[in-house]
């Protein structure tokens, strides 16, 4: 786990997937072919606390939707490209519209996929991630296999893991309770 934990801490901009990993893969129409997807909570807290950190965000994805705008919207990401197959060239393309001062390549990248589609993108970057259904060859490419599926927090897990990789995810937590943090940010 120290590994993984090391690994983190050198990611500047995580990438997600949404179907499969924001949401848990299912498309849903209701009567009037309206397409509906579930998203967790706390995988938005999740991404909201990368960003108070200073770790940047981005969604790419195959399909285009109204919600993923919403929801991306409220969870604060910072990038968000739709509509988009080759996941590896959107990658490509979205590091070079970074802004060079930020200095951020695939290396210092997460990304989390669940499918086929994500996997080249996924072995370009330093930090793999996938979720537990994910597609086998997958799941074989992946620094990390979260215990969560997508859509239940399974974001949550590589934020949180992010945190702790930066050094703030006991500051993070900090916040929500009212425990006592010593001077090396670690719980009594």
């Amino acid at each position: 786990m120290q590994d993984l934990i090391k690994k983190a801490g050198q990611v500047k901009l995580l990438v997600m997937d949404v179907d499969g990993i924001l949401s848990n893969g299912q498309i849903i129409y209701d009567a009037n072919g309206i397409e509906t997807k579930a998203f967790s909570v706390q995988d938005g807290v999740g991404v909201k606390s990368l960003a108070r950190y200073g770790v940047l965000t981005a969604i790419i994805t195959g399909r285009s939707s109204a919600m993923v705008d919403k929801r991306t919207k409220e969870m604060g990401v910072h990038y968000v490209v739709q509509g988009r197959d080759d996941k590896l060239i959107a990658l490509n393309e979205l590091l070079s519209m970074l802004d060079p001062a930020l200095n951020i390549t695939a290396a210092d990248c997460a990304y989390m996929g669940d499918d086929l589609p994500d996997i080249k993108a996924m072995q370009t970057v330093g930090f793999a991630a996938t979720v537990p259904n994910a597609h086998a060859e997958v799941i074989s490419r992946s620094d990390m296999v979260t215990t969560r599926a997508g859509g239940t927090g399974a974001v949550r897990e590589i934020c949180d893991l992010i945190l702790k990789g930066h050094g703030h995810y006991q500051d993070f937590i900090a916040d929500y309770t009212l425990d006592e943090v010593n001077n090396q940010g670690e719980s009594p």
